[in-house]
């Protein structure tokens, strides 16, 4: 079976009552673990942006880490790891952002990108889009240029577009969409 026809969805596990009763928590573990499976995820990624130009992947840590980095190598572009406090050992910029109950940040180092960089945010997984938002908003700190967002699983239920789109008309594509 080709990359293109592997059906990425049968890779991820459904674990019940995780982390709390009522969640069903999406385990993509299996995919990451399926030589097969990894490499389809991040086939399909890199070729859907593949001509948007784009000269750096940032992803959050840490499971952005696991598909941004093999995208940008794919993309021929350069990664830069999203993180959280404390993390990074030089100067950083920074961006704060809303959570349930309170909120957390996301560091680059400050030389990690340029206004002439055309940037792609890649994720494991987008929820409420507020991590991707946080990203957007650190890539427009130095003037950079949003390529797209590529996420592997959307869970569409939570609306993220809608929030996303609040903050970037960039180009979002989802490899597995949870109704």
């Amino acid at each position: 079976m080709s990359n293109s026809q592997l059906d990425l969805e049968s890779l991820i596990v459904d674990i019940p009552d995780y982390p709390e009763p009522g969640v069903v928590f999406k385990d993509i573990t299996p995919l990451l673990g399926d030589p097969q499976g990894l490499a389809a995820a991040v086939d399909r990624i890199a070729e859907h942006f593949k001509d948007a130009g784009v000269t750096k992947v940032v992803g959050a840590e840490a499971r952005g880490f696991m598909v941004g980095a093999p995208v940008a190598y794919k993309l021929g572009a350069g990664f830069v790891p999203a993180r959280k406090p404390g993390k990074l050992p030089r100067e950083v910029v920074c961006e704060t952002y809303a959570l349930e109950y309170g909120t957390d940040e996301l560091q680059i180092h400050a030389d990690a990108l340029t206004p002439d960089d055309v940037v792609l945010l890649v994720d494991d997984l987008v929820a409420t889009g507020g991590t991707a938002v946080a990203q957007v908003k650190l890539v427009e700190k130095f003037g950079a240029r949003m390529a797209g967002l590529g996420f592997l699983m959307e869970l569409e239920f939570l609306h993220p577009r809608e929030v996303i789109a609040q903050a970037t008309d960039a180009d979002m594509f989802s490899l597995v969409q949870v109704k």
